[in-house]
């Protein structure tokens, strides 16, 4: 499925943020909607369509609630609106993890439907034969290790990774098995600090922080999130370069004022029986 955005603009490829490691930081941000990914792609170098729209747009408790149809839908409107970012699109939770075939089957049709430029995958040892086998049918895969959120019910909740010497190790573990598999490029999310610029230095392929280091190759954050838009708990990691909540609620507030007044629609509002324009 081809993009509407601007043929003319040339994508950020999978391959040219892989020659990035070590150089110019990464900015990434998440989209959902075509609006938003407009307004985001003329500054951002990847949009990743995650699999937290089930929380941010749909309400769910964790990222276990969205679906393939979910992201696909988002991810078609997200690529209709951006014309130079690199988009990655979530694989979501039961889509890949149980076998090699489901995983390639789910990530051909996540490519076919949207024409996103790559998928993002999580986890590290128990997945890598899943990436090898995306990566190796043509398809760019974006790895994601550290606090895995589809994992949040099997760990009991959110915890900070990287916190006792078996961790650290498996991480490394992880993080290596990513990149051994052919993944152009690793989030690493909800990680101690010194432990993800470890393993930053360590890894040949980009790392893209939320909650781990300053030193990791690229940085991504919850667009929500970061324009104040979250209207429940926001994450430690995260800073609110906007408060759009207060406006938005400001907003409401002053449209049902003008309303319960009678003060909207006024005149410059409504059509004459002239041949005025929407």
């Amino acid at each position: 499925m081809a993009s509407d955005a601007s043929a003319a603009t040339t994508r950020i490829t999978p391959a040219a943020l892989l020659s990035r490691k070590g150089g110019e930081p990464i900015v990434c941000l998440t989209a959902y909607t075509y609006p938003i990914a407009r307004l985001l792609d003329p500054h951002v170098d990847l949009l990743l369509v995650g699999d937290s729209v089930a929380m941010v747009l749909h309400g769910h408790k964790t990222t276990l609630g969205a679906t393939m149809d979910m992201m696909i839908s988002h991810g078609q409107a997200v690529m209709r609106g951006a014309a130079r970012a690199c988009v990655v699109v979530d694989m979501p939770a039961g889509s890949y993890e149980d076998s090699i075939e489901n995983a390639l089957a789910s990530a051909q049709r996540i490519v076919r439907e949207t024409g996103c430029d790559a998928v993002k995958l999580e986890g590290g040892v128990a997945i890598a034969a899943q990436i090898a086998a995306i990566v190796a049918a043509g398809i760019p895969v974006m790895g994601h290790i550290g606090l895995l959120p589809q994992s949040v019910e099997k760990e009991g909740g959110y915890k900070i990774k990287g916190r006792s010497d078996a961790n650290i190790a498996a991480l490394h573990a992880d993080a290596r098995a990513v990149e051994a598999a052919g993944a152009f490029s690793v989030v690493i999310e909800g990680t101690v600090e010194p432990v993800a610029a470890d393993i930053s230095a360590m890894l040949a392929i980009p790392t893209i922080g939320i909650g781990a280091s300053p030193r990791c190759d690229g940085q991504i954050l919850v667009i929500d999130d970061a324009i104040g838009l979250t209207v429940d708990r926001v994450p430690k990691f995260v800073k609110e370069y906007a408060l759009l909540r207060d406006i938005v609620s400001d907003a409401a507030e002053s449209y049902a004022k003008d309303v319960r007044a009678r003060a909207f629609p006024g005149p410059e509002h409504l059509f004459s029986p002239s041949k005025d324009k929407a």
